[in-house]
């Protein structure tokens, strides 16, 4: 990297969940990377994995990107409908975000057992009845671990009890299942679907839905206990499901990915999709640094979140990286994932509820403090 003279300076991060978007993040570094050096030239490239402000990444990159309102039903039984939107492509390809339908951020308190994503499977049939040619089903930031079920129902599935009658939507419903009918499923678009996910986890076990994202929708032990049993239920009903269990992203979104993967989608990683649309690494081959970054860098970051597929794109081009986020796990390692320097916004803050409350604040600091550095 150059060490004199103005800089080319490329800002990607990810939202960080519940405070600050991808776009207002990229934003925030970047003023406090030019209040230290106002001659270099900074290049805002907010991202998304697949959840969170993945429709807005794709709406800011394409020219032509329209956005339409839907309504569907609430993430949970007795919630309000949620007023969202998908977004069109030109030539005729949908963005549908799970988490403008039924997200995290849509369900307070969380609800473990009773959150669904029939919400999402409603957004995509709108796509569908608008007569889309492809499907991008962006599934991070889910609040469910349904196994997709209530997407499937929404798409024209039939998950009943011994009587015959329709379980409960949500991941505690699928707990009286007895039969999993997909005949009556609508057809792909002529362009099929993929699925932008952010993990690589099967549906079951150590690493699946249940255990690994469960307590994160707020399930306790006996929670995630039913949940996996559930699951393990649900996977067992559909056809092919004990293969598609085991797939890579199966137990992506609370199982999401599952469902998705049996109505015939395929897995893809959403970070590389969005990358590509908003031209990323043609960003980043004419910069002399990358700050990228998100709410929490774990173990799952490393797994394929924005963050890594920014670092391995700089990596490319022979470009240092450096993150920045909310907290950074023990666990974790930046310096394996290729980051030349990174920074907690929970340090400097002092606390996690400051940097939380802040972020934006701490978020200019953490520009700041790159800038200095170099």
């Amino acid at each position: 990297m150059r060490q004199a003279g103005p800089r080319r300076v490329v800002f990607a991060p990810d939202s960080f969940k519940g405070t600050v978007s991808a776009a207002d993040a990229a934003a925030a570094l970047a003023r406090g990377w030019l209040a230290e050096r106002p001659g270099d030239e900074a290049v805002l490239r907010p991202m998304a994995d697949g959840g969170e402000g993945t429709l807005d990444a794709f709406e800011a990159a394409v020219p032509g990107a329209v956005r339409v309102p839907v309504d569907v039903r609430g993430p949970y039984e007795g919630a309000a409908r949620v007023s969202s939107s998908w977004l069109r492509l030109p030539g005729d390809t949908a963005v549908v975000e799970l988490a403008a339908t039924c997200g995290l951020g849509l369900v307070d308190p969380l609800r473990p057992l009773e959150a669904h994503t029939a919400g999402f499977g409603d957004a995509i049939a709108a796509a569908l009845d608008a007569g889309v040619a492809r499907l991008l089903l962006g599934i991070g930031g889910s609040a469910s671990t349904d196994g997709g079920s209530g997407a499937l129902v929404a798409l024209g599935a039939r998950v009943t009890d011994a009587s015959g009658s329709p379980v409960p939507l949500g991941g505690g419903g699928l707990g009286v299942a007895t039969a999993v009918d997909l005949t009556g499923l609508r057809p792909l678009p002529t362009g099929g679907a993929t699925v932008l996910g952010d993990v690589v986890n099967p549906l079951l076990g150590a690493q699946g839905a249940a255990a690994v994202f469960g307590p994160q929708k707020g399930a306790a032990a006996s929670d995630v206990a039913l949940l996996e049993a559930n699951l393990d239920r649900f996977a067992g009903l559909v056809p092919g499901g004990r293969r598609l269990a085991d797939a890579p992203g199966a137990g992506a979104a609370g199982g999401t990915g599952f469902g998705l993967l049996a109505w015939g989608a395929r897995m893809g990683s959403g970070a590389a999709v969005v990358a590509s649309a908003i031209g990323l690494a043609e960003a980043i081959a004419h910069a002399d640094l990358v700050v990228t970054g998100e709410g929490r860098f774990d173990a799952q970051s490393e797994a394929g979140k924005a963050p890594t597929e920014v670092a391995r794109l700089a990596a490319h081009a022979g470009v240092p990286v450096a993150l920045v986020a909310g907290v950074i796990d023990e666990g974790a390692d930046p310096d394996a994932s290729g980051f030349e320097s990174s920074v907690s916004l929970t340090s400097l803050a002092g606390d996690p509820r400051s940097a939380r409350s802040e972020a934006v604040r701490f978020l200019e600091a953490a520009g700041a403090a790159l800038a200095r550095a170099r």
